[in-house]
Order: structure tokens, then sequence, then C-alpha cells
């Protein structure tokens, strides 16, 4: 998975389960910041959404379960 799919994999989420539109959430989900593997063996990525409080819950809810099944993610090509 890259950096672009682990965002629209979070914004098709979101959408379906939230509402909203998909370029409220991209904006409210901000970029994801990738790590060396040398600094980051674990987990190689995060996000720091902005917004209301239950938006940026709903967001963090949703990395949490993504860094499970995606703790390394692959660099752009």
């Amino acid at each position: 998975m890259t950096a672009d799919q682990l965002i629209d994999v979070l914004v098709a989420s979101l959408v379906r389960d939230k509402g909203g539109t998909k370029h409220q959430w991209r904006k409210r989900i901000g970029p994801v910041q990738l790590y060396s593997l040398a600094t980051h063996p674990h987990c190689n990525w995060a996000v720091n959404p902005v917004g209301t409080r239950t938006e940026t819950e709903a967001i963090e809810r949703l990395i949490d379960d993504l860094r499970i099944s995606h703790p390394i993610i692959a660099t752009e090509r």
C-alpha cells in the first residue's frame, strides 16, 4: 500500500460511515508522513488529522485499525 492508497481507504471509509464529501475528509486527514524504516521499523507512517473533536476521533480510530493491518507502506513511485 502507498500513502495515496492509504488516504483513499481512509476517505472512502469516512464518507461511507460518517457522511460528508471526499474533499472535506481529505482536508481533515492531511498528508501522510513517511519515516525511514531504519528509524521506524515497526510503523513507517503517521497522519495528524485536524478538524472538530468528533472528526479527529473518527479519523484516529480508522488510523489505529489501518496501522494494525498496514504498519509499513511503500513510498510513491
